[in-house]
């Protein structure tokens, strides 16, 4: 390991920080790596929702990117929310030779329901980002809209995990099942292999930022030296405490508690 691990975000904004690169670094700083980003969109969102987006120029993109690699190359770079065709066709030219792992969190619907990308940039993301990628994780209808397979069983999330390794080109795909009843099972394949990581469901609406969390536990895990396995169970420990310690905030679906491994909602209120 090359000195203190870091980890590059590369995603959009959340000025109520459940989200985005805001929810990135928060993740890297719990999992003990440094974190940067880069910002690709400027969103106005809080708990209960998308009001405005507004894309930065792909010069402005590219810039940041330039910055980071030329000073600071990052053991791990994470992707979030790249809107736009000409942002992932960008940063895909701009990764692409480096040898740094790549996390992709295919950021395509906030948990409010709201569009969060083109609908262009969904196939070209799948053609230049995807083959630069070790792992992906996308959840239930964002694993749909990805390969068209409509997951309604264990079943259905295998299949699509596999064809995102066997036909698009990424190392390893994590198929999460927050949506399914029972506890909240991720359908992994890496290596030809299926596994399953499990975790008690936690009832609660407090999940924004879910997604962005445990792709960025992942990104930073791996940045520490950890083996994919490894990353992604560890990772799966941390989003299970992040949201099953709510913090309670927010009047729509407030975001998971990054604290979670170490302080509850409650110790924190009696501090």
């Amino acid at each position: 390991m090359r000195g203190i691990p870091s980890v590059l975000s590369i995603a959009g904004t959340d000025p109520t920080g459940g989200a985005g690169i805001h929810a990135d670094l928060k993740t890297f700083q719990e999992c003990k790596a440094y974190g940067m980003a880069v910002v690709t969109s400027v969103v106005a969102q809080n708990t209960e929702g998308v009001r405005d987006v507004w894309h930065l120029p792909v010069e402005a993109l590219e810039e940041q990117i330039k910055a980071v690699l030329e000073d600071i190359p990052p053991h791990v770079i994470k992707t979030g929310m790249i809107a736009t065709p000409a942002m992932i066709e960008k940063t895909a030219e701009l990764l692409e030779g480096k040898n740094i792992p790549l996390v992709i969190d295919p950021v395509m619907v906030a948990t409010s329901g709201d569009t969060l990308m083109e609908d262009e940039s969904t196939s070209i993301m799948k053609n230049r980002l995807f083959p630069l990628a070790e792992v992906v994780t996308p959840n239930m209808d964002e694993a749909k809209l990805l390969t068209g397979i409509d997951i309604q069983s264990q079943k259905d999330a295998e299949k699509a995990a596999k064809l995102l390794v066997d036909e698009m080109g990424v190392t390893a795909a994590v198929v999460k099942g927050g949506h399914f009843t029972g506890d909240a099972e991720d359908v992994v394949y890496y290596n030809g292999e299926i596994d399953i990581v499990s975790a008690p469901r936690t009832e609660t609406k407090h999940t924004h930022g879910t997604g962005c969390t445990f792709s960025a536990a992942i990104a930073a895990n791996l940045a520490r030296g950890m083996e994919i396995k490894e990353a992604i169970s560890e990772s799966k420990s941390f989003i299970t405490n992040a949201i099953s310690n709510t913090l309670g905030i927010g009047r729509g679906n407030g975001p998971v508690n990054h604290w979670g491994s170490r302080f509850s909602r409650d110790e924190i209120i009696r501090e």
